[in-house]
């Protein structure tokens, strides 16, 4: 993210139809600020259900009345006040712990009178300069019961000089405080989350050395892109006996060659189509309860203010795979979303320093599933030769087996010192044939062409379910790190 004037769009000018099919599935339901201004960049379900909060100004509530039908009787009961922008609440052993601008601290009530009476410094040991942009995400708990930030690198000056560990992502000991750097490369690391196994992933904004955003895999040793944190590496602590410096205009796909700890992303998000600043995200573990992508990655956006859905899978030891678009047509760019007790998203904004979608400046809504079943795809699983796609309702065979109502392309990115850069070495991928599997609920598409190290960006046209239902988001994008063999 980089600091813009907030540009305001109204919902309905965006893509009425759309947000119009989008409800039929998904309803957005809204809360009332009561006066308060609710730019907030924490949240989370604790262990009762409750869900808290936390804002830009350092305000933290419970948002009561939250699970009720009518959003109008929510209110807002203060927990705690005077934090230094807290992005990230993690509540473990009775205390909830947040990434404040210095230092990882964990608060609770001692006393059972509502309200945080301890705050508790657990680790600062990462430095700040002084620079606006100089944010900490998280934490989030990894398998081996470490708690994972992502620091910010500055944009623009650094009024009190340089400061080391910025652009890093660190793990934390929360018994002993002590901090432990894992790897560097990070810009706008804007989310952090831990999967349901423990593992590490966080979403990155497009800009200089980040051509694209994306969402990326953490584990130690790793190299992520931008240079500014490499300074650090000379510390005690670090993770790296040596790594050369990036140079300009490599294509991200060939930096391995120069550089051995660089890591793809798992999942890359072509710019405005796939929105412009990944934020927060979170896994669907509500069995069905949200509907019918359990167990898969919903990851918000701050400047198109929507929510895109992402299919994860291991191939040959690399996270990768494809990223749709869900649901659109929210009050104002994402920060946070969380899952509630009864597997509705809660869902948390703010444009406080940037331009983005929507018709307020902050917000506080809820996403529900209606419990009708949208015609999407489910899944799109790389294949030796093509991929194979799943469907959450059974296709018209006779659509669904047509080559000609699929188009392909695969493109890639360099590493560049600008702000940003265009999809490069963009080429058709031919399809062979679509085979139409499981009785309608799968179809596999043989291709060539297919490239490792490219995004493979699939549209589909004139698709139809059986019960004659039209594909609901008919684009995705599979980021093609590794080709089975």
């Amino acid at each position: 993210m980089r600091r813009i004037l907030p540009v305001l769009f109204t919902v309905a000018g965006l893509s009425a139809a759309a947000q119009n099919s989008e409800d039929e599935f998904y309803r957005i339901d809204t809360f009332p600020d009561r006066g308060l201004k609710l730019e907030i960049g924490a949240l989370t379900k604790l262990g009762d259900g409750s869900i808290l909060l936390g804002t830009r100004t350092g305000d933290v509530f419970f948002a009561e009345g939250a699970y009720e039908d009518d959003p109008e009787k929510v209110s807002y009961r203060k927990y705690a006040r005077g934090l230094a922008q807290p992005l990230g609440f993690l509540e473990h052993e009775g205390w909830v712990y947040t990434a404040q601008r210095g230092e990882l601290t964990r608060m609770r009530d001692s006393d059972g009178d509502g309200k945080a009476d301890e705050f508790i410094t657990v680790c600062d040991d990462w430095e700040i300069s002084g620079n606006y942009h100089e944010y900490n995400f998280g934490p989030r708990m990894d398998k081996d019961g470490k708690m994972w930030v992502t620091l910010n690198k500055p944009f623009g000056g650094q009024p009190y000089g340089r400061a080391h560990w910025r652009g890093w992502a660190v793990r934390i000991d929360p018994r002993t405080g002590r901090m432990e750097p894992m790897c560097t490369g990070l810009r706008s690391p804007a989310g952090v989350e831990a999967s349901p196994d423990g593992e590490i992933f966080y979403t990155d904004n497009q800009g200089e050395w980040c051509n694209a955003s994306k969402l990326s895999h953490l584990a130690k040793g790793e190299f992520h892109g931008h240079p500014h944190g490499l300074p650090s590496k000379e510390l005690a602590g670090s993770p790296f006996d040596q790594i050369p410096s990036p140079k300009s205009g490599t294509y991200m796909k060939d930096l391995h060659e120069t550089i051995p700890q660089w890591k793809m992303p798992a999942v890359w998000f072509p710019y405005n189509k796939m929105g412009k600043s990944p934020s927060g995200m979170c896994w669907d573990t509500s069995g069905g309860g949200f509907g019918p992508f359990a167990g898969q990655l919903f990851v918000a956006d701050q400047h198109h203010a929507w929510v895109m859905r992402v299919f994860l899978e291991k191939v040959e030891g690399h996270w990768q795979g494809a990223c749709f678009r869900f649901r659109e047509g929210f009050q104002c760019g994402i920060i946070r979303v969380a899952f509630g007790k009864d597997a509705s998203m809660f869902v948390g904004m703010s444009n406080a320093g940037w331009g983005g979608r929507g018709n307020k400046g902050w917000g506080f809504q809820r996403l529900r599933w209606t419990g009708k079943l949208p015609f999407e795809v489910h899944s799109m699983k790389v294949q030796k030769g093509g991929f194979l796609l799943t469907f959450t309702k059974p296709v018209d065979m006779a659509a669904a087996g047509r080559v000609e109502n699929y188009a392909m392309k695969s493109y890639t990115y360099k590493l560049e010192s600008r702000y940003g850069g265009p999809e490069a070495d963009t080429q058709p991928v031919s399809i062979k044939s679509a085979e139409v599997l499981e009785e309608g609920r799968a179809v596999r598409l043989t291709l060539d062409g297919m490239r490792a190290g490219y995004v493979h960006e699939l549209v589909m046209s004139n698709l139809i379910a059986r019960d004659g239902a039209k594909l609901l988001h008919p684009e995705a994008y599979y980021t093609l790190v590794k080709i089975p063999r």
